[in-house]
């Protein structure tokens, strides 16, 4: 996934430099050739509107651990975005400005101050749907590291409840044991026992023998 997210990135310098390049050009440019750099920026600017959604789809495959750093340089890419969009914004409006000129003359001039409190309020409503977006993306992460967490926690109670489980059988297998070894030890007691008796009941028997014997002498 780290693979992936390093290509967007050169994808993402390449580009961008080519647009940074491309808007200092605008205000020195005029006619056809102005239009058409103007056209070519707005769809490179795109294009870096679609390898920020990657990005940004690849951070969120990006195991937790590892997600904060990249959480870091996409933040300053989004940063970078928006300078050149405002950039952009602002050579633009120069270029509509001389346009409009040349086709009303200096009446044109005099709605500079409106439109310039236009852009100003585009660009307040531009921030705060950025930090909208930015609240809804942290509540999806949010939401994705709790699903990781229960997901965690799943699994656990389930190993605890497999040790629980062994722990139960192991006991089990011990009582089994000890009342094996228990009836072993009574059989081997008991067989001592039989032993003994049977030696005393022999030697007895043998003194009984001797003594009779030597009675009948």
């Amino acid at each position: 996934m780290s693979s992936d997210f390093e290509a967007y990135e050169q994808d993402f310098g390449t580009v961008t430099a080519e647009i940074t390049n491309k808007i200092g050009k605008i205000p020195k440019l005029s006619g056809e050739e102005k239009t058409q750099l103007v056209l070519n920026v707005d769809k490179q600017l795109e294009e870096v509107r679609e390898l920020m959604e990657q990005m940004d789809l690849e951070v969120r495959e990006i195991p937790i651990q590892s997600r904060a750093m990249y959480n870091s340089r996409l933040k300053s890419y989004k940063q970078e975005m928006e300078k050149l969009e405002k950039d952009f914004k602002r050579s633009r409006i120069a270029y509509s400005d001389e346009v409009r000129n040349e086709l009303l003359g200096d009446d044109a001039s005099s709605s500079e101050g409106q439109r310039a409190h236009l852009l100003d309020n585009t660009e307040k409503l531009e921030r705060s749907s950025r930090r909208l977006e930015a609240g809804y993306q942290i509540a999806v992460e949010t939401e994705q590291v709790g699903q990781e967490i229960l997901s965690n926690l799943h699994s656990d109670r389930e190993k605890i409840q497999r040790a629980r489980e062994r722990l139960r059988e192991t006991d089990a297998n011990l009582g089994k044991s000890s009342r094996i070894l228990t009836g072993m030890l009574r059989r081997i007691i008991q067989n001592r026992i039989l032993v003994f008796i049977l030696g005393a009941i022999i030697l007895l028997t043998i003194i009984l023998a001797i003594y009779f014997n030597l009675r009948g002498h």
